[in-house]
């Protein structure tokens, strides 16, 4: 392969590459704003610049300096090049621009959103001058409401346009422009059009300083004290890749996970904000059986131990219809499937209701909005096929009528159970593992509390038949219990012995053993670790 070398590194490139990009696969850190490598290069930023040695033809191939310092994100390699990026000119550039850009910015950062996360910060430690030199009077930008998700606070643009070619390339909705000219330049919106689209949040994450901001996340948490988890989308069947940000049991945000195969570098608004169920006050975060009073807190391990016996003996050597959510693990799913054909004398599985909502949508970079708002009906299907055949969820209710007991799992995002099916489900004796309160619920003979997919680990296998595995970032609310841990505390009641610790790696190997060899070698994604830090957090 060709090489070049960058700051005294050795690097092999593809043809076509920018040095930019060869830098950053070498881990070769360059400075930049505008250049995103999903997005058009326009190389306004002018921080990138390098200075560059290459060899001459016309001279024996003796390596001879450019005349001028070029744009790395927007220079393509050939062979013997050799770019330095840490050399006084270079650096003396980087400094030139940062204070450039720090000249009407407001510094706020003791009170921006973005602190901790913004490359203008991180660059001003690296580049930038101890102290100002500009005397005039800075250029105030509004603050503008542009959309239902988005604030842009323009006096801390740095105008690299990532949000309006987003808009543009990505979606094809066009909302955002740049307005007027020089120093008074802006981000805008059209009149009477706001930043609409179904990724328009998208835009906050692709911002590198604090210009463009979440409204749900505003002024809630500092970065710093968030722990982030890797995991995947659990709402719809995209299997986006994202990380769930959280801190001291609680969920604050979600921010996309890179991953070119399936949803590139983008979520949904829907995803990115569809989490908020899981500190819902209507979780049920306590077992319960009909007739028997509510457990006290301090009475959780009793009201376990009851509910569980109570639920066993519901099932026990009955005809048992099984309700498998598509919103669980697919592992979960398996051994929820297992403790019913051990407990029940002969059973019915049936897939949940998979919640469509329109049509598949596809952008134009390639994403694709998924009209299928479960993450993980094909993976159920699959895994407890392997028990029985298992109906779709209109067949299920009609089998229903032969059934004596019910087993059923929700997980849903809210209300997912009406009309004719709850007349159907709620005229039988019922167990019903759940996250939120319903109709359905108050009808059930016992009542267990799940978790959601925030709460546990597991596999979901979307719409292209990947199967993606993720770890549990949050403890499960107040009481409740994942779906594998109820699932063998079933196994142990049905069998008369102590209950097996739940391990989904250890599922996804009996699956993987019984023929269904997408469950092999599937990669957890490492969490990254918070940095431990000496400071306390002091509630004012």
């Amino acid at each position: 392969m060709p090489q070049l070398t960058i700051n005294g590194k050795v690097c092999d490139f593809e043809q076509g590459q920018s040095i930019l990009e060869v830098a950053l696969a070498n881990e070769e850190a360059i400075p930049h704003y505008c250049w995103h490598e999903s997005l058009s290069v326009v190389a306004n930023c002018r921080i990138c610049l390098g200075e560059v040695w290459a060899p001459n033809p016309r001279n024996e191939g003796k390596l001879e300096a450019w005349p001028k310092l070029v744009p790395t994100c927007q220079t393509p390699c050939s062979e013997g090049m050799v770019v330095h990026t840490d050399s006084p000119k270079a650096i003396g550039n980087q400094k030139s621009v940062m204070e450039y850009l720090l000249i009407n910015h407001p510094v706020d950062c003791p009170v921006c959103d973005q602190a901790g996360e913004c490359h203008l910060q991180d660059y001003a430690y690296q580049y930038g001058r101890a102290e100002s030199r500009f005397l005039e009077a800075k250029i105030k930008a509004p603050k503008k409401d542009i959309g239902e998700h988005v604030l842009l606070y323009s006096d801390r643009c740095i105008m690299c346009t990532r949000c309006v070619r987003f808009t543009q390339e990505i979606t094809g909705t066009g909302e955002l422009i740049v307005d007027g000219r020089g120093a008074t330049e802006q981000i805008d919106v059209f009149p009477g059009m706001g930043l609409d689209n179904e990724l328009s949040a998208n835009v906050v994450d692709l911002c590198p300083v604090g210009a463009l901001l979440d409204k749900d996340f505003l002024f809630k948490k500092r970065v710093w004290f968030l722990t982030k988890t890797p995991s995947i989308d659990g709402l719809t069947a995209s299997g986006d890749n994202l990380t769930i940000e959280h801190a001291e049991g609680s969920v604050h945000r979600f921010k996309p996970r890179p991953n070119p195969a399936i949803n590139r570098f983008w979520i949904t608004d829907e995803v990115r904000y569809g989490w908020k169920f899981v500190h819902s006050e209507d979780r049920i975060n306590m077992p319960s059986v009909a007739g028997m009073d509510p457990w006290e807190d301090e009475q959780a391990n009793e009201a376990w131990m009851t509910a569980l016996t109570t639920a066993a003996e519901t099932l026990r050597g009955k005809k048992v219809g099984v309700v498998l959510s598509p919103m669980l693990p697919t592992e979960e799913a398996f051994r929820i499937a297992e403790a019913a054909q051990a407990l029940g004398q002969e059973v019915v599985f049936g897939l949940g209701p998979v919640p469509m909502h329109g049509e598949d949508k596809t952008f134009k970079d390639g994403f694709v909005l998924r009209a299928e708002k479960a993450p993980n009906a094909r993976g159920v299907r699959a895994a407890v096929g392997t028990l029985g055949d298992v109906h779709e969820w209109d067949q299920f209710l009609q089998a229903v009528d032969g059934c004596e007991a019910l087993l059923v799992t929700g997980n849903y995002p809210s209300a997912w159970c009406e009309g004719d099916a709850l007349t159907k489900l709620t005229g039988k004796p019922m167990v019903c593992v759940d996250t939120l309160h319903s109709p359905l619920t108050e009808a059930a003979t016992v009542v267990l509390p799940g978790a959601t997919w925030m709460e546990k680990s597991g596999c979901f296998t979307n719409a292209t038949g990947t199967v993606q595995a993720f770890e549990r970032a949050i403890k499960p609310v107040d009481f409740a219990k994942c779906e594998g841990w109820i699932a063998e505390q079933l196994l142990a009641e049905s069998h008369g012995n102590t209950a097996e610790v739940f391990h989904a790696c250890a599922v996804r190997e009996r699956l993987a053993d019984a023929g269904l060899s997408q469950f092999s070698n599937v990669v957890v994604p490492e969490a990254h670790r918070a940095v431990e830090s000496d400071m306390t957090t002091v509630e004012i």
